[in-house]
């Protein structure tokens, strides 16, 4: 009887398992198109919409004089020259500088861009 009462346990316990994943199967037409948003690199900055708003805000109120930078391409992950000055947002991690004409946020540990604002 014991053993009857197991096996039926684990027949159980196999058929919710079953049922749980199943939870996840979303079944959808072949002419619907499906968007699932996507989730950023481990590395990815995120920068909360708020903080946007205040750095956005400082930055204009607070423009840097542009340097010009020959041959460095502007682009997420890129490092910036350590001459470069890099002015503060309060109570903003990042820093920002006016390179070749256009706003960048940069990491200041590691000098990489980590946002184009322009």
């Amino acid at each position: 009887m014991k053993s009857l009462l197991l096996a039926f346990g684990a027949i159980a316990l196999l058929a919710a398992a079953g049922w749980a994943n199943a939870q996840d199967t979303v079944i959808v037409p072949a002419d619907t198109t499906v968007v699932v948003p996507a989730q950023p690199a481990p590395d990815t900055v995120v920068i909360q919409p708020e903080q946007q708003t205040v750095i956005r805000e400082y930055v204009h109120k607070n423009p840097a004089a542009s340097i010009n930078i020959l041959g460095l391409e502007l682009s997420l992950g890129t490092k910036v020259p350590d001459t470069v000055e890099l002015h503060e947002v309060p109570d903003v991690k990042y820093r920002y500088a006016d390179i070749n004409g256009q706003t960048v946020l940069v990491d200041p540990e590691t000098h990489e861009i980590v946002q184009i604002l322009n």
